[in-house]
C-alpha cells in the first residue's frame, strides 16, 4: 500500500544509485561505497519536481568536484519503466528531476480511487503502539497544559493509526499516593469548615486550594448533612475520596469528550498496588538494580548516570511514585506487549526522562522503545497581551473555560501549530476571526469553497465523470502541478508526523494546500467553456476536497460543506 508519490521517490533513489554503479563500474568514477543521499521536493518546484544532493554528498570521497559527479551520474540515469522524464544539473551540483505529465495524472488518479483512505499506509506493518497522553490528576479539572497535550497526543495517535500502526489511546488516571491523600484531606477539611468554620478548622498549606473542593464538600454536606461531622478523620478523608473522585473522572471524560478525545484504555495507577508494583521491584532486584537499605528500597539510578539512587518504597512501606510509574511502565510493555511506548508529558517533566528510560533498561526491557514528548507551555494572548481568563480553578485556566471562549475547531487547530517543544502563543482574538487571517477558517473555507463550486456547476446540469489518464494531461499549468504534486504527499506527511512525534507537520501541510488550491482557482477558471478542461479542473477540485477533508478528520476537525 505504497503511495505513488513514496514509489516514485524510491524509482529516483533507485535511478541514482544504478547510475553510481555503472559509472564506477566503466571507470568513470572512482570505486566505492556512495554515500547517503536525499531525494526531496524543492524549495522552488518550478525547477524539479524532486532533487537530490547525491553529487555532492559524494564529492570528497570521490575527490571530484559536485558538477561533475552529477553530469557523470546524468550521463548514466535509464529512466525505463518510471515516470522520470528529464533531469537537470543546477547550481552547485543538485540534481533536479523532472515528472512526465502521466505521474501528475497517476497521483490524482490515486487520490480518487483511495477516496476516504487516501493518506493511510501499511508502514507501520501492524506494530502495537500505545499514545499515553493528558492523564491529568483527577484531583481537579484540566488545565491549558492538558488542552495542549491532549492535542498534541490525539493528533499523534491518530497519525499512528493512519500509517498502519495498531494503535491506543490511553489516560492514566493517578488515583493513588499522596495526590489522593491530599485530595482526601482538602476535602475534609473543608467539609469540616461548613460547620465549624474556617478559623476553627484551618486549611492545610499544602492542600489543594481549587474552588472545585469547596463544591464537592458543599455537595456532599447536601447530601449528607453533619452525619460524618465526629466521623474518624482517616475514615471521614476515605469517604469523600470515595465521594468526589468518581465524579472527577466522569468530568474528565466529559471535558475529553467534549473536546474530541475518546479513548481506548482508562488505566487507573490503583490496580498497580500492590501486586504490579511489587512484581517490577522484585524484577529489578533479581537484575541486581534494586536494594534495601535503612528499611528503605533503593532503585539504583546511579548506574545510569544519575547523580544518587532513588527510593522506590519509603520506610513505612508506602511506594513512591517513581515506583509505581516503573510498575505502569512494565504492565505497558510485559503484561500488554506494546512494542512502542509514546508519553506526552509537560516539558517540567524533563529531568524525569532519562530516569524512566533507564528503568526499562534495569528491567531488562529496551529503554529505546519508551519515548516521552515533552511540550512547552502555552501562553494566551489577547489584544497582543498575555490574557488569564476570569474563569480559574485555583491558579490554572481550565479547558472548559476555553472552549467556552473560542470555538472547539480553533482550539484543536492552535495547539498544534507548532512542534510540542516549541512555546506557543495562543492568540484568542484570531481564534474567532473569520478571515482568512485565522488559519483554521482559512483552511475550512477552501474546503466550502470547492464544495460550493462542484455543487453550482453539477447543479446546471453538468455531470462529473471519470477521466482517463490521458484526458488528465490536459491540466498543464504551473499551478495544477504544484496542488497535484502537493495533494501527492499526504501519506508522506503522515508518516512524517507519526515517525518525528510532530503533529504540527498536519496542520502546516494542510495550509499549504489551502494556499495552493486558493492560488490555482485564481489563476485558473474552473466553470470554463472548453468541456474537456472543465472535467479535468473538477477532478482536481475534488481530489483537494479529499484530502483537505482526511487531513481535517486527522486532526478531529470539521470540514464544513458550507460558510
Amino acid at each position: 500500500m505504497i503511495s505513488i508519490f513514496e514509489q516514485t521517490q524510491s524509482q529516483v533513489k533507485a535511478v541514482i544509485v544504478n547510475a553510481f554503479e555503472k559509472a564506477m563500474a566503466d571507470g568513470t568514477l572512482p570505486q566505492g561505497t556512495p554515500a547517503d543521499f536525499i531525494v526531496e521536493v524543492p524549495g522552488d518546484t518550478t525547477k524539479g519536481d524532486f532533487a537530490s544532493n547525491a553529487a555532492m554528498v559524494n564529492a570528497r570521497a570521490l575527490r571530484l568536484a559536485p558538477i561533475k559527479i552529477a553530469q557523470i551520474l546524468s550521463e548514466n540515469f535509464d529512466f525505463t519503466d518510471s515516470y522520470i522524464d528529464h533531469t537537470q544539473v543546477a547550481g552547485p551540483g543538485f540534481i533536479n528531476f523532472f515528472m512526465k505529465p502521466t505521474w501528475f495524472c497517476a497521483l490524482l488518479a490515486e487520490i480518487g480511487s483511495k477516496g476516504v483512505d487516501f493518506g493511510r499506509s501499511d508502514f507501520g506493518k501492524g506494530q502495537k503502539v500505545m499514545v499515553e497522553y493528558v492523564s491529568a490528576n483527577p484531583t481537579g479539572p484540566m488545565h491549558m497544559g492538558n488542552a495542549r497535550g491532549g492535542a498534541i497526543g490525539d493528533v499523534l495517535a491518530e497519525t499512528f493509526a493512519w500509517s498502519g500502526h495498531d494503535t491506543t489511546r490511553e489516560f492514566y488516571i493517578n488515583d493513588a499516593g499522596n495526590q489522593i491523600n491530599k485530595f482526601g484531606i482538602s476535602l475534609a477539611t473543608r467539609y469540616l469548615q461548613i460547620y465549624k468554620g474556617e478559623e476553627a478548622v484551618p486549611f492545610p498549606e499544602d492542600a489543594y486550594l481549587g474552588d472545585d473542593i469547596k463544591v464537592h464538600a458543599q455537595a456532599f454536606a447536601d447530601e449528607h448533612g453533619d452525619k460524618y461531622l465526629d466521623h474518624d478523620k482517616q475514615a471521614l478523608q476515605q469517604i469523600l475520596i470515595d465521594y468526589a473522585l468518581p465524579k472527577n473522572i466522569a468530568s474528565l471524560e466529559y471535558d475529553l469528550g467534549r473536546y474530541r478525545i475518546v479513548y481506548d484504555v482508562w488505566f487507573r495507577e490503583s490496580v498497580l498496588h500492590p501486586d504490579g508494583v511489587t512484581k517490577a521491584i522484585e524484577k529489578l532486584r533479581a537484575n541486581d538494580m534494586a536494594y534495601e537499605k535503612d528499611g528503605v528500597i533503593w532503585y539504583k539510578s546511579s548506574a545510569y548516570g544519575a547523580e544518587k539512587d532513588d527510593v522506590l518504597v519509603r520506610a513505612n512501606g508506602i511506594p513512591t511514585y517513581f515506583a509505581a510509574d516503573i510498575a505502569y511502565h512494565y504492565n505497558k510493555f510485559v503484561d500488554r506487549g506494546f512494542d512502542k511506548v509514546i508519553n506526552v508529558w509537560g516539558a517540567d517533566h524533563h529531568g524525569h526522562v532519562a530516569r524512566l528510560k533507564g528503568s526499562m533498561d534495569a528491567l531488562g526491557l529496551d529503554g529505546s522503545k519508551l519515548d516521552i514528548v515533552l511540550m512547552q507551555l502555552v501562553r494566551l494572548m489577547k489584544d497582543g497581551e498575555p490574557y488569564r481568563m476570569s474563569k480559574r480553578s485555583g491558579k490554572s485556566i481550565t479547558l472548559t473555560s476555553l472552549l467556552d471562549e473560542v470555538p472547539l475547531d480553533a482550539a484543536r487547530f492552535f495547539f498544534i501549530m507548532r512542534e510540542p517543544g516549541s512555546p506557543l502563543d495562543f492568540d484568542l482574538d484570531l481564534a474567532v476571526e473569520e478571515s482568512s487571517t485565522n488559519p483554521v477558517f482559512y483552511v475550512q473555507y477552501a474546503y466550502a469553497r470547492i464544495c460550493s463550486i462542484i455543487k453550482n456547476i453539477t447543479a446546471d446540469g453538468f455531470a462529473m465523470k471519470e477521466l482517463t489518464l490521458e484526458e488528465l494531461e490536459i491540466l498543464s499549468t504551473n499551478e495544477e502541478k504544484e496542488l497535484i504534486r502537493r495533494l501527492g504527499q499526504l501519506p508522506q506527511e503522515i508518516i512524517a508526523a507519526a515517525v518525528g512525534y510532530d503533529p504540527a507537520k498536519i496542520s502546516s501541510y494542510i495550509s499549504d494546500v489551502a494556499t495552493l488550491f486558493h492560488k490555482f482557482y485564481n489563476n485558473c477558471k474552473v466553470n470554463c467553456p472548453e468541456v474537456e478542461l472543465k472535467h479535468a479542473r473538477l477532478t482536481l477540485c475534488h481530489a483537494t476536497a479529499t484530502v483537505l477533508k482526511n487531513s481535517l478528520e486527522i486532526l478531529k476537525i470539521t470540514a464544513p460543506e458550507v460558510m
